[in-house]
């Protein structure tokens, strides 16, 4: 079907994506950890034990123990602008034992602003998660490694900026970002948008290394590991991807090169994750932008998405699925 100069087709292109980590948790009623974990708001973070007693006790099993953690620090928990700033600086500059030495001081401070105000950065939001999941008798850890967004590691050779939790539930290891999963950082505005969503909760791994990469490559969670150069390289993913599963196959990298009146394709696979309604290409060159819908499609799970660069020039291409991005390339037409 042509719409202006575009032709948009989603067609299906292979079998179901085995998703082990999700099929897990299709049969688990989050509704009782998700009330008791809003039961109690600002709540002191001066006795650990205390809060996650009140969080973990009245639910009997372990996946539902921290998700009432896990939601309790994203709706209770605001991302501190100032802090973000200056730690994305700081790692962006130092390096070796200054490093080390400014992280001592850094950390010790964040803890102060934590529990006086509850605020934090994304270290905070994954050392609170640890310690409530130790109190309620769960491993969990904190894991360091690369988080890749629009303002950071795009290419380059990459700045360790960012911290999450693997946490071990009835013998198996699971991951989550409870920082991302708690809002984000308007840059625009210099302000943080608390907005909870469980996109980045217990998390597929292949999925979840789209943009976490992790210092020590064994917390990627699956036997063929990605290199650090293909992470710093591949598409950009948003929470939208996360919240539909979707995972880009082609282009393979961020940075795409075509030639003008050559028919590029857009592939992606679509896990067990929500269903969309509506997804749509969207064309962004020099400020002006072209939205061309794509027609509504049943269950498959891998799509094709065809467009033709009618101009040279550079192009921003994003998927958005219900309106929210999910996947972004650059593409240079020659």
């Amino acid at each position: 079907m042509k719409i202006s100069l575009t032709t948009l087709l989603l067609i299906l292109a292979c079998s179901t994506v085995v998703r082990g980590q999700i099929v897990d948790l299709s049969s688990i009623d989050f509704k009782k950890a998700d009330s008791i974990a809003e039961l109690y708001p600002l709540h002191s973070l001066k006795d650990l034990k205390i809060l996650s007693d009140k969080l973990t006790r009245p639910l009997a099993g372990d996946f539902e123990k921290f998700r009432a953690i896990f939601k309790w620090v994203c709706i209770n928990i605001d991302s501190d602008y100032e802090l973000y700033m200056e730690n994305k600086k700081k790692r962006e500059k130092l390096e070796g034992d200054e490093l080390r030495s400014w992280e001592k001081k850094f950390s010790a401070r964040t803890f102060n602003i934590l529990v006086q105000g509850h605020r934090t950065v994304c270290t905070g939001y994954a050392y609170l998660v640890k310690e409530l999941a130790f109190h309620a008798g769960l491993t969990c850890k904190i894991i360091d490694g690369y988080g890749r967004n629009v303002q950071a590691n795009i290419g380059g050779h990459g700045t360790a900026n960012h911290s999450w939790n693997a946490v071990q539930l009835y013998g198996k290891w699971y991951l989550s970002d409870p920082t991302w999963s708690s809002g984000s950082i308007n840059a625009e505005l210099r302000t943080f948008v608390k907005k909870f969503d469980d996109a980045y909760f217990l998390v597929e791994p292949e999925l979840f290394a789209r943009n976490h990469y992790p210092l020590d490559t064994a917390w990627l969670l699956f036997d063929k590991k990605t290199t650090l150069r293909s992470f710093l390289n591949g598409p950009l993913l948003y929470i939208g991807a996360f919240r539909y599963e979707v995972e880009p196959l082609n282009p393979d990298t961020f940075n795409v090169t075509t030639n003008r009146g050559t028919k590029l394709s857009f592939q992606f696979t679509k896990g067990s994750g929500q269903d969309f309604k509506k997804a749509q290409l969207y064309v962004e060159k020099s400020g002006t932008n072209d939205p061309f819908t794509i027609n509504k499609v049943e269950q498959e799970t891998v799509y094709s998405v065809d467009h033709t660069f009618s101009g040279k020039g550079r192009y921003a291409v994003h998927i958005l699925l219900d309106g929210s991005h999910a996947i972004s390339f650059d593409v240079s037409v020659k």
